[in-house]
């Protein structure tokens, strides 16, 4: 039986969390930032978990984690 791979683009994008989810990094916060307001671009830093729906996949993506 060969090697279980992990998908490299989904381990630098998503973290296992302790009760079995995954949390994430927020998209759109690397390039004009001028015109977003500081209370959208302090928002973007937080990490937002998986949604339920999605965890399967991402499950299957990350076969160690």
């Amino acid at each position: 039986m060969p090697k279980l791979k992990s998908n490299r683009a989904a381990a630098k994008r998503f973290k296992s969390t302790a009760r079995g989810g995954y949390k994430h990094g927020q998209a759109y916060k690397r390039h004009i930032l001028t015109k977003k307001t500081s209370k959208r671009k302090r928002q973007l830093r937080a990490t937002h978990t998986v949604h339920s729906t999605d965890v399967a996949r991402i499950r299957q993506m990350l076969p160690h984690s």
